[in-house]
């Protein structure tokens, strides 16, 4: 096989970005704006969040940001808000948010763990949210290591959170795919010493994704016919 392990991102890879997040988002807009229509176009001017399409932006920071910077966002547009009240309000609101798994989970992870691959999730969502999601979707106990930004090894670009995945695992990088739908995946890989594989579940096109990749796939789906070809 060509690799040893795979490191999933969450929002765009393992869950299809718009279905499960722009929905959601924007009701957490009228939810923070009470109200305010005019608030409530500041706070998506902030999130780089399209109002009347109810989708976020292909090139907004949110859609492979931390939650810290969204909730920062959300701040810079509320008078007298408390930053920190709005990282745990989304935190807590984001766990619960209505999941859209690209493929059917369960079943793709039994088929790499039964291949012997490690597995691993590192997400720029909250700790919290990730294992709240993947609970929800009955998949965390197929994971070797789940961390957020806030989990101690940085966010992504960074190559730390990854390579943390790599030592837990006791895992050469190159011997690692990580699998991303946003840019800020890929860069994290390469920097890591690791293969890339982009997947078309999130808000970026091909054309942006395939300098960065080693291969560029529809969804999570396909990348059985990769690690074995």
């Amino acid at each position: 096989m060509r690799v040893d392990g795979l490191l999933f991102d969450k929002d765009g890879t393992l869950f299809d970005f718009g279905a499960t997040w722009n929905g959601w988002a924007a009701n957490m807009i009228d939810r923070f704006a009470k109200g305010d229509t005019g608030l409530s176009q500041r706070i998506a001017d902030a999130l780089m969040f399209d109002l009347s399409a109810k989708a976020f932006l292909p090139e907004s920071f949110v859609i492979a940001g931390t939650n810290r910077e969204a909730a920062e966002a959300i701040a810079g547009a509320v008078p007298g808000s408390d930053v920190d009240a709005i990282d745990e309000e989304l935190m807590f609101a984001a766990a619960e948010a209505p999941l859209a798994p690209a493929v059917p989970l369960a079943p793709l992870m039994d088929g790499f763990r039964a291949a012997g691959l490690r597995l691993g999730v590192m997400t720029n969502d909250t700790e919290y949210g990730a294992k709240a999601h993947l609970t929800e979707a009955g998949v965390a106990d197929r994971f070797d290591f789940i961390a957020g930004f806030d989990s101690g090894f940085g966010a992504k670009p960074d190559p730390g959170p990854l390579l943390a995945f790599a030592e837990h695992t006791k895992l050469s990088p190159a011997r690692v795919a990580m699998v991303g739908d946003s840019t800020h995946d890929l860069i994290a890989g390469r920097r890591a010493g690791m293969q890339t594989v982009a997947v078309l579940t999130g808000v970026a096109l091909e054309a942006e994704l395939a300098p960065h990749a080693d291969v560029v796939l529809p969804n999570i789906g396909h990348i059985p016919t990769w690690v074995g070809a």
